[in-house]
């Protein structure tokens, strides 16, 4: 049982009795002291400690000054309710503070506690920290994934909840990614690791969650000060709520107004916004985290409550990013069978979509030695040696910037250019699909007040158009090298209203100096990607544009809900402060402005670890 808990339930156990015996007693006196003692002891000595550091304004001093003084005016009743009520608050707040902390702190049990390490003597347990890269595991039905890494045998169902949120297993086989801190449901897999343990995704998301607390909130920010001048004030008031009128009045009305002193003082707790306050956004980005979004910081989630404008990237974020090749067409008596191998072998080294769909249609596997050379060129293609040959691949503005006269074949799919020894070989169309919750995140998104919405992407204007169009996306913008797209968000942040935020949606590499710059930088379906991750202010574990939505509303509705603490507590603490200052607000009603309004605080935070509504 917590320790809190039973100081509270022994001196309540001393302190009923009181109330069935003659007032004023030497009995009832001790049962008042044994149970003040039992329940403020600890506060006791913690103002105490605190005024030899120097640092002792703060709610142990205040409550520790009001019981005291209401012990010498002896008014015992009050002075141990205002400690058990006070300690009946710290125990709902560790409560709510626990209950949020295992929201996250569940994310721990992401991480397994041992590997089968594959070796020429057997099998080796090990700890998943010493494992190289390249190494062969094996993971058993049941097991958590230690590592990240490639099937190489085996098939199996994997549940990925704890990552993504996702109910539904996940069926993987040979070639297919896994991603430490999923579960193998079912078949045997050997797996080849492809991180190390502290760059797998297991530890950059135990770092992201740890850290996320260091970022705080603008309404954090202010408690923080608010409560740094604030208790000195109105222990400065107090004392001249005593001073004051004892000085005009005489001594005779020391009581009287030691009395109203000490209610003014235990309402002046600033308990329930120091707590609550923080305690709601910890409690949102935990319910984020169960929701496979991994949110940075207080500050970020705050920030989405106000997002006037949603940039995407288009491939992998609004699309699925799967390409196939559709068609190829040829020029210059060059045939599509030597057109389509040169352009797999430019591509070999690259994992960008486009490059494993062209492998993927020629399939026939590589022979390394036949590159020479490769060049890859951000935003425009690759430029290599395939058989002494030159081979330029790539995009319209690649073709112009090597002289090379291409086709403008008008369609609206994306283009893949391709040269031979400075000659025209031909085109290759490749067609990507929309995710099936793209266009329901443009109409969710609008519904929650997003002014605009725009698309950019380094595909073609025409391929762009076509998707922009199918999702009802007013403003978009094809063609564009990593630069171009900074360029572009520099310009749409420049117009914004001041007060709104603009978020960019991204999912690779390329997007990493645009996820930097913008307000909200967001990593979709990132795992994998440890530059967007990095860059990155939010992290969205699945390939689902909806996420977005839930994040903005979970947002808004942590904003909500601070912001609803922090006009009950001030506002009840002025009311209550204003009629304490006037003799007309006992001690009783003193703990409900301070205690019960921090529990309401406290239990209204709590909300947030609801899922339903977002």
């Amino acid at each position: 049982m917590n320790k809190r808990l039973i100081q509270i339930i022994l001196a309540a156990l001393i302190y009923i009795p009181t109330f069935f015996i003659k007032p004023e007693t030497p009995l009832q006196i001790l049962l008042f002291v044994i149970s003040y003692l039992i329940v403020g002891g600890t506060i006791l000595i913690k103002a105490i400690r605190n005024i030899k550091t120097g640092n002792f304004l703060d709610e142990n001093f205040l409550m520790s000054i009001a019981t005291l003084g209401a012990f010498y005016i002896k008014a015992y009743p009050e002075a141990i309710a205002v400690m058990l009520f006070y300690q009946i608050g710290e125990y709902f707040q560790d409560y709510a503070v626990d209950k949020s902390k295992k929201s996250i702190t569940s994310l721990m049990e992401l991480k397994a506690d041992h590997a089968n390490l594959k070796t020429e003597n057997g099998i080796k347990i090990t700890d998943p920290q010493n494992i190289d890269i390249g190494s062969y595991i094996i993971i058993k039905p049941g097991e958590r994934i230690p590592l990240d890494g490639i099937i190489t045998e085996g098939s199996s169902y994997i549940d990925t909840s704890a990552l993504t949120g996702e109910t539904l297993p996940k069926e993987v086989s040979p070639g297919s990614d896994l991603l430490s801190g999923c579960i193998n449901l079912s078949g045997l897999l050997v797996m080849k690791t492809t991180n190390t343990f502290g760059e797998s995704t297991v530890s950059r998301i135990l770092e992201l969650v740890e850290n996320a607390s260091s970022k705080k909130s603008s309404q954090e920010k202010f408690i923080t000060k608010f409560a740094r001048y604030y208790t000195p004030i109105v222990v400065i008031i107090g004392l001249a709520i005593l001073i004051i009128p004892t000085s005009i009045q005489g001594l005779s009305s020391l009581n009287t107004w030691l009395y109203r002193s000490l209610a003014f003082l235990v309402v002046s707790c600033p308990c329930a916004l120091v707590v609550s306050i923080p305690l709601s956004f910890f409690a949102g980005i935990g319910t984020a985290s169960k929701e496979g979004i991994l949110i940075k910081g207080s500050n970020y989630l705050e920030a989405l409550a106000k997002v006037e404008t949603v940039v995407f990237d288009k491939t992998g974020t609004l699309t699925k990013g799967v390409f196939e090749v559709r068609k190829i067409v040829t020029f210059n008596n060059f045939n599509k069978n030597e057109v389509l191998e040169v352009a797999a072998y430019s591509e070999a080294h690259s994992s960008h979509p486009i490059s494993q769909s062209l492998k993927r249609a020629y399939g026939i596997k590589i022979i390394e030695e036949r590159i020479q050379d490769v060049n890859e060129l951000a935003g425009l293609g690759v430029i290599a040696k395939v058989d002494n040959k030159s081979v330029t691949i790539g995009n319209i503005k690649l073709m112009d910037q090597e002289n090379i006269d291409a086709f403008e074949s008008g369609e609206e799919r994306t283009i893949v250019h391709v040269g031979i020894d400075g000659i025209y070989a031909g085109y290759i169309t490749i067609a990507d699909e929309l995710k099936t919750d793209s266009k329901k995140t443009v109409e969710n998104l609008r519904e929650l007040g997003v002014s605009k919405i725009i698309m950019l992407t380094g595909d073609s204007s025409i391929s762009a158009k076509k998707t922009a169009d199918e999702l009802g996306i007013l403003e978009y913008h094809g063609d564009l090298m990593p630069i171009d797209k900074l360029n572009k968000l520099e310009h749409i942040i420049g117009y914004q209203n001041k007060k709104g935020k603009t978020v960019f949606v991204g999912d690779g590499i390329n997007d990493a100096p645009v996820l930097a710059r913008a307000d909200i930088g967001i990593a979709m379906g990132g795992i994998g990607r440890d530059a967007a991750i990095e860059a990155a202010d939010v992290v969205i574990m699945q390939d689902e544009p909806i996420k977005l939505t839930v994040a903005i509303k979970l947002a808004k509705r942590t904003v909500a809900i601070a912001t609803a603490n922090i006009i009950l507590a001030i506002g009840i603490k002025v009311i209550v402060l204003i009629l304490s200052a006037f003799g007309f607000a006992s001690l009783w009603m003193a703990v409900f402005a301070d205690v019960g309004v921090t529990i309401i605080a406290v239990l209204n935070s709590l909300r947030l670890l609801r899922r339903k509504g977002i």
